[in-house]
């Protein structure tokens, strides 16, 4: 079954909006910065990717103060795929919502605790319950969407988002649903999810210079940068689409889905292999198919080197990778539905030619929102353990010259964008791509 993109929104470090962020993915922004908090001056590390604005100011002030910040992210970026999409008029129970998170409403929960502790038992606010729960984003876009096909909330991990947009083309594919607004959402940076995850030695601590300190496949890199925000796809039936006059940004092609069980944070590169090689074969299509390589690359010393691994093995040395975590940091649950713009990340001296290509950072013109025609794709790894997505998409520029010298724009391309190692998706493309060896 044919499967399309027709709708795109996203909140993210770089833009409040899926234009901002392509424009400044464009020109090579960074959306790192220092913590300005009072309560970040303590901690071991003091940088994050942050949004741009705040989503709260997008809505009523009655309805902002009932969602914690990752649900109204949810409904924000929700909003805005399904203008993208043209609001299209189907049956509410032929619509589903599928939106992951790694953690959900964390910020609600500690916060409130925090007024429990200091104010007493009857400051607790009563919207506690729906602000921290996982599924609290998915049922508030339903609700808002009158989508009546089911409301899902995958939590695995950094595979939440690409899962969600696997089980978006699962449902549609079992004819059970024409349209699904799939996405992830992620709004935790906090004093102790920070220091937890430093505490593990998993992010970088480079905070005099939080600009250079997400560097996917850098030799340098010494960890990765806790991120927010959201991006979600309207995915639709093509013949659904077609009746309606809608336009596709792309095609969703396949999707792998495997699990690690053996680690509940380290990479598995055979878990990798497998989630790639599944969406490969889903889609019907072959390494040799693939132009461009989205990788999951949060910029850690063992996890960069484990993805590069795999997707050598999975895919092949000839594709070009890229890691749009090197502008945005690591937005947790949801990276793969943002992961459908992808220039080129900050490598400024490859580990290894054989694992990354080193690509440089040149501003490019902008361009208007969306670009004309494009495929999409991607995948989750359902699992309490390590998982991960590909997907496919034909949007990639970059502005490093040796790069478009070394292979022309090629029609046709199919891109892999895998998430973690554990899952793939694929989609096709009809744009040209420019690509690379590893």
């Amino acid at each position: 079954m044919d499967v399309w993109v027709t709708g795109l929104g996203a909140m993210t470090p770089l833009g409040i909006d899926a234009n901002d962020t392509w424009v400044a993915m464009q020109g090579g922004e960074n959306g790192i910065g220092v913590l300005k908090e009072s309560w970040a001056e303590e901690l071991p590390v003091r940088i994050a990717a942050q949004l741009t604005g705040d989503p709260a100011d997008s809505m009523k002030r009655t309805e902002a103060r009932k969602l914690d910040r990752s649900e109204q992210i949810a409904l924000v970026t929700a909003r805005e795929a399904w203008a993208d999409a043209g609001a299209p008029e189907v049956d509410p129970e032929r619509v589903a919502v599928v939106l992951g998170t790694g953690i959900g409403g964390v910020t609600s929960l500690l916060g409130q605790n925090h007024i429990l502790e200091t104010s007493g038992p009857r400051r607790v606010s009563p919207h506690t319950v729906p602000m921290l729960m996982a599924n609290g984003p998915a049922a508030w876009v339903s609700m808002d969407l009158n989508a009546q096909g089911g409301a899902h909330a995958p939590v695995s991990a950094c595979a939440s988002g690409a899962e969600a947009i696997a089980l978006g083309l699962d449902l549609i594919r079992a004819g059970r649903v024409d349209v699904v607004v799939a996405g992830g959402v992620e709004a935790s940076v906090h004093a102790l999810p920070l220091t937890a995850f430093a505490q593990m030695m998993a992010l970088s601590t480079s905070n005099d210079a939080p600009e250079t300190a997400s560097r996917p496949f850098d030799k340098r890199r010494n960890g990765f940068v806790l991120g927010e925000g959201g991006a979600v796809v309207v995915l639709e039936r093509a013949d659904h689409a077609r009746a309606r006059g809608s336009r596709a940004h792309g095609r969703l092609l396949g999707t792998g889905i495997s699990s690690s069980a053996s680690h509940i944070t380290a990479s598995d590169l055979p878990g990798q292999v497998r989630a790639m090689s599944q969406s490969l074969r889903d889609a019907g299509l072959s390494g040799t198919d693939v132009g461009v390589v989205h990788a999951h690359a949060t910029s850690t010393p063992q996890g960069d080197v484990a993805e590069a691994q795999a997707i050598a093995q999975a895919v092949g040395t000839h594709p070009v990778v890229t890691a749009t975590k090197s502008m945005t940091g690591h937005l947790l649950g949801h990276p793969v539905p943002l992961a459908l713009w992808p220039p080129s990340w900050r490598c400024e001296t490859a580990a290894s030619r054989r694992r990354a290509t080193s690509l440089s950072r040149t501003p490019r013109s902008h361009s208007t929102w969306p670009p004309a025609r494009h495929a999409l794709g991607s995948g989750s790894a359902r699992s309490r353990t390590p998982s991960a997505s590909a997907a496919t998409t034909s949007r990639w520029s970059s502005g490093a010259p040796e790069q478009r010298r070394a292979t022309k724009g090629l029609r046709g391309i199919k891109v892999v964008l895998p998430v973690l190692g554990l899952v793939g998706v694929v989609c096709a493309s009809r744009t040209r791509l420019a690509t690379n060896s590893l």
